[in-house]
């Protein structure tokens, strides 16, 4: 990889010229809150790259690897070698760019991955982990990370968060986020199981809707005193309606009695929480997430043997656009729409969930999600923000990883945001200077000023 990597044109390189060293905020991520705190120096890199990365068992996958290799009892060389193999010819798929930029960022290995390669960048780069000492925090430290924002279930203790905010040898701020997909899945079979788990977290014994809102305000406010800033879901539903508060407890009740209730009636009693978690929101200043359109643990065999997070989540069914602007909508008229972020994984119809944003204060649509997060759809996702609202209220890049190595993808963005800009500015479209500050904006300021906002 070389230093004009994804840059096209002097201007290109002269904006991200202007950015590169900035520092990271890392504002959705899923890194270990245990593992930073814990700061174990890693064993080698088929560990580092292998050991919880659903992108690559799902590359692995589709190249024909047998599981043994993925997520079975091969060891990390074995595991490591087969990658390799299967990065080979995974031209145009992000991996194969961020693999090749992790090599040279963290490793200074510059040569491509190949099945030929793989042995030898193996040693070297298991040789630069021994004499570096390579751990979770010096790889934050080396990327310059600022803050990070972890995602949490709302019964979690915060106990490593806490540990990490008392340790000042460490300057990266680790926050929580307030992740309510597991309060949300109200019809799985486990789900009086996790009613009592939170009761115990909240010291509320949860028995109808009142209660179950009393023991969520007490965990938010909990989560609050940590540091959270940021709030978030992912689940394969989206409500359709806003059931009332008498209706919204009958299903709630039925739900903890092990009854069944009908989809208009679930979807209707997460309409109403929708509404009580933004007005939670709003009150305590926290940003909301909503990541949309995703199909969760489509393989069955695979999620009963490896778990949720294995790499068989798929692209949702696009989102119906009136049920979006209803919910929003919904919000806005009971003083509960706090700022917003909305990310979808199907982008069918990003230009209209752009449009929709547009039409209520403080809603905004996120960085390229998952699926979408590769060259085509980070510049797609940019230039339909700019095409129907403003760049300039553009938050720019996250991780939304599990890796500690994954921030050389916040150089992959602003590569392709100096591009972008850079190819405007040629073209007489766009001032030079305004470019730069713009970059700058994207790649740092905004999600600063968002999160200094929000304290």
């Amino acid at each position: 990889m070389n230093a004009e990597y994804l840059l096209h044109g002097e201007t290109a390189k002269a904006l991200y010229d202007s950015v590169r060293r900035l520092p990271i905020i890392d504002y959705h991520c899923h890194l270990s809150p245990q593992e930073i705190c814990e700061d174990k120096p890693f064993d080698n890199i088929g560990q580092m790259w292998l050991a919880g990365d659903h992108y690559k068992w799902r590359l692995m996958r589709a190249a024909g690897v047998d599981e043994r290799y993925i997520t079975g009892d091969a060891d990390w060389h074995e595991k490591f070698l087969h990658y390799a193999a299967a990065l080979e010819f995974a031209a145009g798929n992000p991996l194969y760019h961020w693999s090749h930029m992790e090599l040279s960022q963290f490793f200074g290995i510059d040569e491509p991955l190949t099945a030929a390669t793989a042995e030898d960048i193996y040693r070297r780069a298991n040789d630069c982990i021994r004499e570096s000492g390579l751990s979770p925090r010096k790889l934050m430290r080396d990327a310059r990370v600022e803050t990070v924002c972890t995602t949490d279930d709302v019964t979690d203790d915060l106990s490593w968060h806490r540990r990490i905010g008392a340790d000042a040898t460490f300057p990266v701020r680790v926050l929580p986020s307030f992740r309510t997909d597991n309060l949300l899945l109200m019809r799985r079979a486990d789900y009086p199981a996790y009613i009592l788990r939170l009761s115990a977290a909240a010291g509320v014994q949860v028995k109808d809707l009142a209660t179950l809102k009393a023991a969520v305000e007490n965990r938010l406010l909990f989560f609050v005193q940590h540091g959270c800033r940021f709030t978030d879901v992912g689940i394969p539903f989206f409500p359709t309606a806003v059931a009332d508060e008498e209706k919204a407890n009958a299903t709630f009740c039925a739900l903890l009695q092990g009854k069944t209730v009908t989809d208009d009636e679930y979807l209707a009693l997460l309409g109403h929480l929708y509404v009580f978690l933004g007005r939670l929101y709003r009150e305590n200043g926290l940003v909301m997430q909503w990541h949309l359109a995703v199909t969760r643990n489509a393989n069955t065999a695979l999620f009963t043997r490896c778990g949720a997070d294995c790499g068989v989540d798929c692209v949702g069914d696009m989102l119906c656009g009136g049920d979006l602007i209803a919910m929003l909508d919904a919000l806005q008229q009971n003083d509960a729409l706090p700022q917003t972020v909305l990310y979808s994984l199907n982008d069918a119809n990003a230009a209209q969930i752009a449009s929709i944003a547009g039409a209520f204060p403080g809603v905004r649509c996120g960085a390229a999600w998952w699926f979408c997060d590769h060259k085509r759809g980070i510049r797609r996702e940019m230039e339909i923000i700019a095409e129907n609202g403003t760049l300039g209220a553009f938050l720019g890049m996250l991780t939304d990883s599990r890796s500690f190595l994954s921030y050389a993808r916040h150089d992959y963005f602003r590569r392709i945001l100096c591009t972008m800009l850079g190819e405007w500015a040629d073209a007489g479209e766009y001032p030079f200077d305004n470019a730069k500050k713009l970059a700058r904006k994207i790649a740092y300021d905004n999600i600063r000023q968002l999160m200094e906002e929000h304290k």
